[in-house]
């Protein structure tokens, strides 16, 4: 496990926290493993990573009370966020809700820490790891870095090197203007985490015309998505079904946008000069570029796009998964078929009206 553990303060949280579940808290060592350390461990890396799951687990309880006489719609964007997270977690481990409605407080907060351990740990490894991997992506395969980059040490990195720097540059400006470079590295020219960076873009190229063109789907974030998820050795092969990777452990077969906008935060901290990935560290802002990427992954008005990416994402990383499977081919059997099935359908509902 890594020291990179992130849970809040050792003292009970009040019920009537509210507001901060959806951000880290400070942070603590684990010091035991059990099946909710597993469970948090992947649930942070795939749904929610950003998270003080104490407060999460003691807002959710309270507000299931409160839903019987105030719809969730009435609550603000952030507050139905929330929910959505609590509930797909209490979802997705079977008998976690009752536990949770028949404990006591302090149990509540036990079994968040749990949770917070096993996604805090799971966050540490990936950095550690990520930090000397993304080093063999950031050139075509055959050439060096130059001047090379150290792998353990990262104050190199960042906008104090020529490739990184190109890779962190916010869309839409450019790093090949000596006034711009300059401006980032000095930093005179703050970078928040809601500026994107080109290393986001297929071929680091964006096209201020068309912002979407691209977005999300450059190689170095597949090959992160690879590394983390089906095992190292697949960033350059395609992942087998009996790999025992993550995806493969906890029978994960498509990408989620958690996953997504988790593998992009790690990225680009393992890019940046910052040696601890803090939610303190207002350098990177990860916290804030992790929520932006979520942001527009969970918007409905960017609902066509989103889809459109996720099918993408699921194609080149779940090959093999039922939900990346392709259209059925025009002219083929198989969908003359399925034509001539929809039209005695659409006949036999015209015949009844």
């Amino acid at each position: 496990m890594s020291s990179d553990e992130n849970h809040p303060p050792s003292h009970e949280p009040s019920r009537k926290r509210r507001g901060s579940a959806l951000h880290m808290g400070p942070r603590k060592k684990a010091t035991s493993s059990n099946p909710l350390v597993l469970h948090g461990r992947h649930f942070g890396r795939t749904v929610f990573a950003m998270c003080n799951y104490p407060a999460l687990l003691t807002s959710g309880v309270l507000r299931l009370e409160e839903l019987q006489d105030t719809p969730i719609e009435d609550y603000p964007a952030d507050v139905r966020r929330e929910h959505r997270v609590f509930m797909e977690l209490v979802d997705s481990y079977p008998g976690l809700l009752e536990r949770l409605a028949n404990g006591e407080e302090e149990d509540i907060h036990h079994v968040g820490e749990l949770l917070g351990k096993g996604a805090s740990g799971a966050r540490g490894d990936d950095t550690k790891t990520l930090k000397s991997a993304v080093l063999e992506w950031l050139v075509p395969r055959g050439q060096v870095v130059i001047p090379p980059l150290s792998r353990n040490i990262k104050s190199d990195r960042g906008f104090n090197h020529e490739v990184t720097g190109a890779l962190l540059c916010p869309a839409g400006l450019d790093w090949s203007n000596a006034e711009t470079k300059q401006g980032l590295m000095s930093g005179e020219t703050a970078v928040r985490g809601d500026q994107w960076p080109m290393f986001l873009y297929t071929g680091y190229v964006y096209d201020p015309e068309d912002p979407w063109k691209g977005l999300l789907r450059s190689e170095i974030l597949v090959f992160g998505f690879k590394h983390v998820f089906t095992s190292p050795s697949s960033v350059d092969k395609e992942p087998k079904a009996t790999r025992s990777g993550n995806a493969y452990i906890h029978g994960m077969k498509s990408v989620t946008k958690g996953s997504l906008a988790y593998i992009a935060t790690q990225v680009r901290f393992s890019l940046t000069s910052s040696s601890v990935f803090s939610r303190t560290d207002m350098v990177t802002d990860s916290d804030n570029f992790y929520h932006s990427i979520l942001d527009l992954l969970e918007d409905p008005d960017e609902h066509e796009e989103v889809a459109d990416l996720m099918m993408w994402w699921t194609r080149r990383v779940f090959p093999n998964s039922s939900s990346s499977q392709r259209c059925t081919s025009k002219n083929s059997a198989l969908s003359k078929i399925r034509e001539k099935r929809a039209a005695l359908q659409e006949r036999a509902t015209a015949d009844t009206t």
